[in-house]
């Protein structure tokens, strides 16, 4: 299994109390964000949590309002000749040149980072070979954003930000997509994620980190962001048993014949319920008990948020 390195030194985003305001606006309030060499870190919000902000300030975009940014080691701002080619972002909105060819476009990219080289053939890797004659305006929404990745990966960047990388894209090359990072990832590259995709985040991510109100609220593996969070016993009863159940440390909810618990103990609730199943000589249908999912932490913040 990969395995990210670790330590300050090896940083190759660094971000301490980072604040982005916009006139009377503060749309980032102090945030602290690491990613370390050869991970994926997804930052994930609702619309409107911060991580475009977020994602501009750390590509050399805009200047912080406060706080200390290092991307690589250097200020993305003031040293953003520096890191070009470096790090490569891909956002949601490129600004291509609808009257070029696809083989033009990369072309043109590739001359403007002269001296950088990534894979043999982008065009290849994204699976948009039998396109380089079409002009970009002729791509659908999801030819697009692969000709994006393409453009990101052809200067084989260190560190790569990807803002909605696989919006627009149907499953098979949403999967072959992720497959094009997973191999960024197994050569030491780095790359902060934003998606809307939590399946996504689930499938690549190594750490997490979950934005609301321009603050990271959570962040840590997958295992760490959802430890705090009950996981569920979920049944069918037979018939009027759901009035006869023992008593659990979780929440029992009985809808028809299905029991739903949430709790922090499944070990200790599952065996009380199976030993009441003994007792009462009854068998409990479609037994399963599943840990908190990341799409459950994310509803709940996403509730927390409404709730301001």
């Amino acid at each position: 299994m990969r395995t990210p390195t670790t330590g300050d030194d090896t940083l190759a985003v660094d971000v301490r109390g980072l604040r982005v305001v916009y006139g009377g606006f503060t749309a980032v309030h102090g945030i602290d964000l690491q990613v370390r060499q050869g991970e994926l870190l997804a930052l994930l919000g609702t619309n409107g949590a911060g991580k475009t902000s977020t994602l501009e300030t750390l590509g050399g975009h805009r200047r912080p309002s406060a706080g200390d940014v290092r991307v690589l080691g250097k200020d993305p701002y003031r040293e953003r000749r520096h890191l070009a080619g470096e790090v490569s972002a891909m956002l949601q909105q490129a600004g291509l040149a609808d009257e070029l060819t696809v083989t033009e476009t990369l072309r043109m990219w590739q001359k403007l980072h002269a001296g950088r080289s990534g894979p043999a053939d982008p065009l290849a890797v994204v699976d948009l070979d039998r396109h380089r004659d079409i002009q970009v305006k002729r791509l659908s929404g999801g030819e697009r954003r692969r000709l994006d990745l393409a453009l990101a990966i052809s200067t084989g960047p260190s560190l790569l930000f990807l803002d909605e990388p696989t919006t627009g894209l149907d499953p098979a090359s949403r999967e072959r997509a992720w497959n094009v990072l997973r191999d960024l990832l197994d050569e030491g590259r780095s790359i902060l994620l934003t998606t809307h995709y939590l399946e996504e985040a689930e499938a690549l991510a190594d750490r997490v980190a979950i934005m609301s109100g321009g603050t990271v609220v959570v962040s840590g593996t997958q295992a760490e962001v959802i430890a705090g969070y009950p996981a569920r016993i979920r049944c069918v009863l037979p018939g009027g048993a759901g009035r006869e159940l023992p008593r659990l440390t979780g929440r029992p909810t009985v809808l028809g014949d299905e029991l739903n618990v949430l709790t922090h103990e499944p070990q200790a609730d599952l065996d009380r319920l199976l030993d009441w199943a003994r007792r009462q000589r009854v068998a409990l249908g479609r037994l399963r008990v599943t840990e908190a999912s990341l799409a459950e932490v994310f509803a709940a913040i996403s509730r927390q948020e409404e709730t301001r």
